[in-house]
């Protein structure tokens, strides 16, 4: 009876939690808003995770925005968009073709003419990963 009881509660408990990313955000301007946090595996969804279903997204207000973890799907390679929304609309918004409020990206790779690649952004993950994102603002 003990075995079927163990065997049941065994069958029936949750899956382990997936690996976990800590991230910490410096560079913020200010603490207002909240920062949009995209993570994919997908090249050709990033940074923009709307067109990924396998994406991890979440949202943080800009003032606990410090340090925080996100649990990724599985192992893998994965890249990390961040977007200050300092408005509170959760979108970047833009002046002309220039982004209005901040972003910021895995591995911190240079921006140059639009959003980094995924490869010059991505990262494994295993287990536990960490990535220091340095926010950026071009307004």
């Amino acid at each position: 009876m003990a075995a079927l009881l163990l065997l049941t509660a065994a069958a029936s408990a949750p899956p382990p939690p997936g690996p976990t990313v800590d991230l910490s955000i410096t560079g913020l301007r200010s603490t207002k808003g909240q920062l949009l946090v995209c993570l994919t595996a997908n090249p050709k969804a990033f940074p923009d995770c709307s067109k990924d279903k396998a994406s991890v997204r979440m949202v943080v207000k800009a003032a606990n925005a410090g340090q925080f973890t996100v649990t990724a799907p599985a192992d893998g390679t994965y890249a990390v968009a961040v977007v200050h929304d300092e408005n509170g609309n959760n979108k970047m918004d833009m002046a002309l073709f220039m982004p209005r409020e901040g972003f910021g990206f895995s591995r911190n790779p240079a921006i140059g003419m639009g959003p980094p690649k995924f490869n010059s952004a991505s990262f494994a993950v295993s287990g536990e990963a960490h990535q220091a994102i340095k926010m950026k603002y071009m307004l």
